[in-house]
Parts: C-alpha cells; sequence; structure tokens
C-alpha cells in the first residue's frame, strides 16, 4: 500500500508526525498530605464604614466671653470712671451727683412712693397715647397702601403733617385742649402715628408681586390676598415701626408732662429743676431708659415670636 493510500490519521512508518509540537497532557500531580498541625490562618478584622467625625460650628469652637459680660463692661466702667471723678472733686456735685448719691435719692423716693406713684402716672399715659397712635396709624397706612385711590387722599395730608415738628404743636394742644390730659395724650399720640404709619406703609409696598400673583393663580380673591399675602409681608416693617413708636411715645412724654402737669416723671424733674437737684433728675433719666428698654424688650419678643417663619442674620 502506498504512501497516499494510507488510511487517515495514520501515518506510514519513518514519515513525520503530522502531531509534532502540540502539548501533551500531564497529568496531575497529588502533593502528599501535610504531616505537622493544621494551618490557622489570623482573624480578619471586621469590615466597618468610613468614621464618622462630628461637626462642630465655628461659633462653639472659638473660646469668648460670655455676652451679658461683653454687653455689661462698657456701662460699669463708665460708671466706675464717674465715681471717680465725683470722689476726687473733679466733678462738682451741683454739677452732677456722684453714682452713690443718686442711688441713695432713687432709695429714698422708693421708699416714700413718690416714684411708684410717678412711674404708673407716666405709664398710663404713655399706654393710653400709644394705643390711640397705633390705631390711627395703622389704619391710615392700610387705607393708603392697599388702594391708590386711599393713597391720593391720604398719604400727601401725612406726608405734609409729618414735616412739622410735633413739639412744635403743643401750643394749639394747650389751646384746643386745655392743660389737662387731653394735649400730653394727643402729643404721644402723634408721634406715634407717623412712625408706624410710614413703616406699614412701605411693609405694604414693598411686598414681592410675585406672591400676589401666586395667590391670585390659587384662587385668592382681594381679601383672602390681603389677609393671607400682604399682610404677614408687610408685618415685620410693622414691627420696625412700633419700635420706633415706643422710643418716641417715652420722648413725647417728657415733652407731654412739662404742659402743667402735678404728677408724674416729668413733674418730679420739674420740681428737681427748681432746687437744681440733679440726683432726682438723673433718677427720673434712669427710669425713662429702663422703662423704654423693657418696651423695647417685649416688643423684640413678640417679634421673635410672630417672624419665625422668616430666618433673618444674627450675627457672627
Amino acid at each position: 500500500m502506498s504512501v497516499e493510500q494510507a488510511a487517515p490519521g495514520h501515518a506510514p512508518p519513518g514519515a513525520p508526525s503530522s502531531r509534532v509540537g502540540r502539548p501533551v497532557a500531564e497529568s496531575p500531580r497529588t502533593e502528599p498530605p501535610p504531616t505537622g498541625p493544621p494551618r490557622t490562618e489570623p482573624p480578619r478584622p471586621p469590615r466597618t464604614g468610613p468614621e464618622l467625625v462630628p461637626v462642630v460650628p465655628v461659633s462653639a469652637r472659638r473660646k469668648t466671653v460670655p455676652r451679658w459680660l461683653r454687653r455689661a463692661v462698657l456701662p460699669v466702667s463708665l460708671l466706675v470712671l464717674w465715681q471717680v471723678l465725683s470722689a476726687s472733686g473733679s466733678l462738682p456735685g451741683d454739677i452732677l451727683a456722684s453714682p452713690g448719691a443718686i442711688a441713695h435719692t432713687a432709695w429714698t423716693l422708693v421708699s416714700d412712693g413718690t416714684l411708684p406713684s410717678a412711674m404708673l402716672v407716666s405709664l398710663q399715659r404713655v399706654a393710653v397715647g400709644l394705643t390711640v397712635g397705633v390705631v390711627a396709624g395703622v389704619a391710615l397706612a392700610l387705607a393708603s397702601g392697599l388702594s391708590r385711590l386711599g393713597e391720593d387722599l391720604v398719604d400727601p395730608v401725612v406726608q405734609m403733617l409729618r414735616s412739622v415738628p410735633w413739639v412744635g404743636v403743643i401750643p394749639l394742644f394747650i389751646i384746643w385742649l386745655g392743660i389737662g390730659e387731653a394735649p400730653k395724650i394727643a402729643l404721644i399720640s402723634l408721634g406715634v402715628a407717623f412712625h408706624l404709619y410710614l413703616n406699614v406703609h412701605a411693609g405694604i409696598r414693598g411686598v414681592d408681586a410675585q406672591l400676589v400673583e401666586a395667590g391670585t393663580s390659587l384662587g385668592l380673591g382681594r381679601w383672602g390676598l390681603i389677609r393671607h399675602v400682604v399682610l404677614p409681608g408687610a408685618l415685620p416693617g410693622a414691627m420696625t415701626g412700633l419700635r420706633y413708636s415706643l422710643a418716641t411715645a417715652w420722648l413725647a412724654l417728657v415733652f407731654g408732662e412739662q404742659i402743667n402737669a402735678d404728677d408724674g416723671l416729668g413733674f418730679l424733674m420739674n420740681q428737681a429743676r427748681e432746687f437744681f437737684r440733679t440726683d432726682v433728675i438723673v433718677v427720673c433719666l434712669v427710669v425713662y431708659a429702663v422703662l423704654g428698654l423693657l418696651a423695647d424688650f417685649l416688643v423684640r419678643t413678640l417679634e421673635r415670636l410672630l417672624l419665625q417663619w422668616r430666618p433673618t442674620f444674627t450675627g457672627q
């Protein structure tokens, strides 16, 4: 049989094999089992997430002096300087009494009931005048701020009267209302109404027009917009105007109690002026300042309660 006639897959003797170069499968080697003790792998640490570091605000990391102590540094320093100047004779007592003498005078006025009675009368005057002024100022601001016709009718008159110094109308009040309680209350109301009118009117006109459009698209009518959009938007301006009005009320009280007053803090100051009692005058001024601070504190507390929806910057 010839080479060509050989069966496929069988090479003739002496012929080169066609499987040269193919890898020959080797039998797997078996390793002998270990003869020593079994090896133990070290335990793996448990998998944990990223370590969380608490975030501390910058204001908490800074070690600062308490705020109440910082606020008291300047007043206490001025009192100490005042007492030192009075004790050394650099500041005579007939020019300005010392803090010690003023404290003794205040204790005497409180003990005999003179100061509490005068404070009560002055507080009543401020309360009545403030109430009348708030009602008048808010009513005029609403009439002028919510309507163009009301603005044309009310705003020019109010702006004209506002330009007149309200202290200058005291002679007219005396002629019109006499020398009783009416001119004092009218003077306080006049000063309060102007400040409140300006701030409430500005707050109403400062409401974002997009909020009004959004309320209209939601189906709110005119009174619904006023109640749910305009008045809440004007509330910050109204609270600012109320704070200004309180300061003006105490200032107007000082002038009003000069009109033939027979009681009140202004009456005590007039008597002290006649006898050159600077200690009594300073006591009355301190009472005015303390009452004004208390009233401002109440308004600021009310402002924080009513304006919780408006976050503001509080300083760093």
